[in-house]
């Protein structure tokens, strides 16, 4: 399985699975269909499948013209979502698997961002392989998304699910925000050695107009804030010492920086 990253709109990454074998492809949160279409040409590819992550307009607003060019795919979203995405047939919770290609991927109900917001995890096939976590707006790059629907609590839980993942997986998160995602990091974590090269990384890559994602988990675990709650120096950063509470105010802060 092959992943082809898309840019759409502003700031979107539309990330399309493609196996060459079959020649089909599946699209994960098409904001917008032009250019799934375009890349689809170029390979000559039937598309079989939509992977929503959640409902908001930049990640679904390319599933009815795609199901109108495609009208045997199938479009798969959170249960929690019914209603709010266009086109949706497969309603999926915690815990089931779907298919594409010789792949299985295991959906990570993982609310906070939107209440029905899920992940999609592909393990790796071989040992020392990379796995594949499409997450939407969960996690970002050196961030995390804002908690439009959901509580601390929750974004607590999912982040942690998500951080259980093995260090080797491939994090496809759905924007290029990691720059300034980093720029607030160093604001609460200036002292971690690995966040500050990281910075310097992702600086001289945007310099030159290139694209960030993905990102391995592995490093967001030592240098993103939002998976870091337990950590001393955050805990200091925002005088709290309860996890919880701890992540709120780095999400509070990152709210308005």
């Amino acid at each position: 399985m092959q992943v082809i990253r898309l840019e759409a709109l502003s700031d979107n990454y539309i990330f399309l699975l493609y196996d060459a074998e079959q020649n089909i492809a599946a699209v994960v949160d098409p904001a917008e269909a032009e250019p799934v279409l375009k890349q689809l040409t170029q390979l000559n590819a039937v598309l079989v499948a939509i992977f929503n992550t959640h409902h908001h307009g930049d990640h679904v607003g390319g599933n009815q013209q795609l199901i109108q060019k495609f009208p045997q795919l199938t479009v798969y979203g959170g249960a929690e979502d019914r209603g709010r995405i266009p086109g949706q047939q497969v309603f999926l919770q915690q815990g089931d698997r779907i298919q594409f290609s010789s792949r299985t991927a295991e959906v990570i109900f993982v609310p906070g961002h939107t209440r029905a917001h899920i992940a999609y995890y592909f393990p790796p096939e071989n040992l020392g392989e990379t796995g594949e976590l499409f997450c939407g707006d969960t996690l970002f790059a050196g961030g995390c998304g804002r908690l439009f629907e959901g509580t601390p609590t929750q974004m607590v839980d999912s982040l942690s699910k998500i951080r259980a993942l093995p260090d080797n997986t491939r994090v496809w998160c759905a924007h290029e925000y990691t720059l300034s995602n980093l720029k607030f990091a160093l604001t609460v974590d200036g002292d971690n050695a690995d966040l500050q090269r990281r910075y310097d990384e992702v600086t001289v890559a945007r310099n030159h107009q290139e694209a960030t994602i993905p990102s391995l988990l592995g490093v967001e675990k030592r240098t993103n804030p939002f998976l870091r709650w337990e950590q001393k120096a955050l805990q200091l950063a925002v005088k709290s010492s309860d996890p919880v509470q701890t992540f709120a105010r780095i999400r509070g802060m990152k709210d308005k920086f």
